[in-house]
């Protein structure tokens, strides 16, 4: 199974000192037992990465920094990361998606299952995506 990250579950495995890393890392620890995970980002989810990490506070990285620190992640051994090119227009966008904040979590949930993939994340409102488990 390949998973796309969303922007939240991406900055957790990057981001040692994020409060859920240990849950992302975990999880992604124990699919790495059965076998190399399959991870997956795309723009949006990268973009989010540096983003969050540039902004204040608890992060405060510059750009640049968070951009080396999320190409060292992609290109870890332990981890597979694909990319996944994102060819979807608003046309796309599931029915669910009825409030602004929802719109990034269905365009990705949409954009995942198109390639193959299911959307992993820490928010267990996204109909249809995988939720990080907290216990491993």
């Amino acid at each position: 199974m390949r998973y796309l990250l969303d922007v939240n579950a991406l900055v957790a495995l990057g981001f040692l000192q994020h409060e859920f890393h240990e849950r992302v890392a975990g999880w992604v620890h124990a699919l790495a037992s059965k076998a190399v995970p399959q991870l997956a980002t795309c723009s949006i989810t990268e973009l989010g990465f540096v983003r969050v990490l540039a902004q204040a506070p608890p992060y405060g990285l510059t750009i640049s920094q968070a951009r080396d620190l999320l190409l060292r992640l992609k290109t870890a051994k332990t981890l597979r990361f694909t990319f996944i090119p994102d060819g979807h227009d608003i046309s796309l966008l599931p029915g669910w998606a009825k409030i602004p904040k929802q719109t990034t979590d269905g365009h990705l949930a949409q954009l995942a299952k198109a390639n193959g993939a299911i959307l992993a994340t820490l928010d267990g409102r996204i109909p249809g995506a995988f939720l990080i488990p907290a216990d491993r």
